[in-house]
């Protein structure tokens, strides 16, 4: 790995832990603060490796570093003395202002685990919570999360401004809630990372339509809520096990070419049966609790997708979990996806006769999946329908898909 790779990968993995631990030391409100020390610090690596060799334990010296340009902030600036400093000396007193920048595994899982919690508080916008994730948690530039958005660096900037002046208005605390709070404030947790994996699921990037890396640092961060007695909740397993069974059919999801493959096209071959496995045993752990959630039935439908067999009852499962779902928490999208279902139990007329009720003219996937259902039905809908999906469509990924499955209309006939 030359010097530039590792230097991205290192601010991919560190950038988060140092960050989280320095808004622990000195209050989530110096969150500019914890990033500025911590980009100072990569850019002193990037200046310094350049001239000499990279050191034998480069993560050592990054903590090395940051710790002491924390430490000698701490001291030579004024309003930061006058300011914040006074809570901290109470904390610190005799020390002479030697604070400890703990860069602990364990300090560094607590820290993540509480900025988790911070920044998803409900006075935050849900966009706001996901750009911070991005930022802070999973260590992404204002150029990737502005992509992962379809937007431009103006407008995160902005973004994710309001979302750190919330924190300092607000005045919220890195820590956990009390055991009153946990639910409530776990459920808001949970329902980021969520997003944040769909972000990558379903990507709006524009030439891709899966972004892997997103939806690994959404299960990297529900696995830490997992790890931890605290937030190792049913739900919390149940979200794990759906990432999980989702995760273990990416590689064939898209061809050599990158283009999307259908379900029903997918190689089997290429499923990822370890994390198939894993989904299983956290569907198992979700088990536990007396309450169901979206989470868990999901899971449940993601688990029956991994499912080689196409026998009746897999359909029917899924079917009925999707019913289930519907009456838990109701979305235009799992009923649409319920009606692909329901193709394969009832056919496809009976499928078309559901998906058309939903009227949901200006979403792509409605679009995409008429198109298929009416294919061998009615190929002319089916064709007027890929070419509402195709001006729907929000990356060329998407695009060269349509394309093709008109190509193969045309060829039919």
């Amino acid at each position: 790995m030359c010097r530039e790779e590792l230097i991205q990968h290192l601010f991919r993995t560190e950038f988060r832990k140092i960050t989280s631990v320095l808004c622990k030391t000195f209050g989530i409100a110096q969150i500019e603060l914890a990033e500025d020390i911590v980009s100072d610090t990569f850019l002193q690596a990037a200046e310094k490796w350049e001239t000499t060799s990279i050191p034998d334990n480069p993560v050592a010296w990054l903590y090395a570093v940051a710790r002491n340009k924390a430490k000698d902030y701490f001291k030579r600036d004024k309003i930061f003395s006058d300011k914040v400093a006074v809570e901290l000396q109470k904390q610190y007193a005799g020390n002479n202002y030697e604070i400890d920048i703990n860069l602990s595994e364990e300090n560094i899982a607590d820290s993540q685990l509480q900025m988790m919690f911070a920044i998803c508080h409900p006075g935050i916008s849900k966009e706001a919570q996901i750009g911070l994730s991005l930022r802070i948690l999973c260590g992404f530039s204002i150029d990737e999360i502005a992509s992962a958005f379809l937007t431009n660096k103006e407008t995160i900037n902005k973004r994710l401004f309001r979302g750190k002046s919330k924190l300092r208005e607000l005045g919220i605390k890195m820590a956990f809630p009390n055991t009153k709070e946990i639910d409530a404030r776990l459920e808001n947790v949970l329902a980021t990372l969520y997003l944040l994996f769909n972000e990558g699921y379903y990507s709006a990037t524009k030439h891709r339509g899966l972004r892997k890396d997103l939806c690994c640092e959404a299960m990297r961060l529900v696995f830490l809520l997992v790890e931890n007695k605290c937030t190792n909740q049913p739900e919390t397993n149940a979200l794990l096990s759906l990432m999980c069974f989702h995760a273990s059919r990416f590689e064939a999801r898209t061809d050599e070419n990158g283009e999307m493959v259908l379900y029903d096209d997918q190689d089997k071959a290429l499923w990822n049966r370890e994390l198939i496995s894993r989904g299983e045993f956290y569907l198992n752990e979700a088990a536990r609790g007396g309450k169901i959630t979206k989470y868990h039935l999901e899971a449940a439908i993601a688990y029956w997708h991994t499912q080689t067999t196409e026998a009746e009852e897999k359909w029917e499962q899924v079917l009925m979990l999707y019913n289930q779902l519907l009456q838990v928490e109701y979305s235009p999208m799992a009923a649409l996806n319920r009606t692909y279902a329901l193709s394969k139990v009832n056919g496809k007329k009976a499928a078309v006769k559901e998906a058309e009720k939903l009227k949901l003219s200006g979403n792509y996937w409605f679009h995409m999946l008429l198109g298929n259902l009416y294919v061998d039905l009615n190929d002319k809908k089916a064709n007027h329908h890929f070419k509402k999906a195709s001006q729907l469509a929000k990356n060329e990924a998407e695009k060269e898909f349509i394309e093709n499955r008109m190509e193969l209309l045309i060829t039919k006939d």
